[in-house]
């Protein structure tokens, strides 16, 4: 082949439609390149992939901590209030154990009761105070059942402990005494109460 024969052949770039080899070449060249392109895409997609479960661990590993820091603390306000309630408490022993009037440590000690209830109710405890209400024992628990012929049966005639909620929720029931009717005596008990 002479120096003449190369310039004349066409140059790699220009395409000959009617050359079936040149043409699947240049498209075999245009696949790889463009599976190099998707290989790329695809490489930053599953980096980006992994960047996003990481982030999501360490979110969800974060979110624990804080949920366990929250819980772990969340008594603060409640235990903060309370404070005062222990010093008093602290002062009323004292007072007591220096042999003084019992009447102030008396009024103390109410004082004191009444700031804890008062701090509960703050923080959302309600006090059950169940006597006279009709037994129910989603908030009350009975302990013992009395005869009473001048209350209405299943009510609540005494209370031995009060029941406590915390934002309507039971914290604990009231522990109760119950109305019940008493019995009426059977025709041979009766017959034998009048004869006797």
């Amino acid at each position: 082949m002479s120096s003449d024969d190369t310039s004349k052949s066409p140059a790699p770039t220009d395409l000959d439609p009617a050359n079936p080899v040149q043409t699947e070449a240049t498209e075999v060249d245009r696949l790889v390149t463009a599976l190099a392109a998707k290989e790329t895409e695809a490489k930053d997609n599953y980096d980006r992939f992994l960047r996003a479960v990481a982030d999501l661990d360490n979110f969800k590993k974060r979110t624990q901590r804080e949920r366990a820091e929250t819980l772990r603390f969340a008594q603060e306000p409640l235990i903060r209030d309370l404070l005062p309630v222990v010093d008093n408490l602290e002062r009323a022993v004292t007072h007591a154990q220096s042999g003084g009037n019992g009447q102030p440590l008396v009024e103390g000690v109410g004082l004191v009761l009444r700031s804890l209830l008062d701090i509960l109710e703050k923080h959302g405890v309600a006090r059950i105070d169940a006597r006279g209400e009709r037994f129910d024992p989603n908030r009350h628990e009975a302990l013992a059942r009395v005869e009473r012929a001048d209350e209405e049966p299943n009510r609540v005639v005494d209370q031995y402990q009060p029941g406590y909620l915390l934002h309507d929720r039971l914290l604990r029931p009231a522990q109760v005494t119950v109305s019940a009717r008493p019995d009426k005596p059977t025709n041979a008990v009766a017959d034998e109460e009048n004869d006797g």
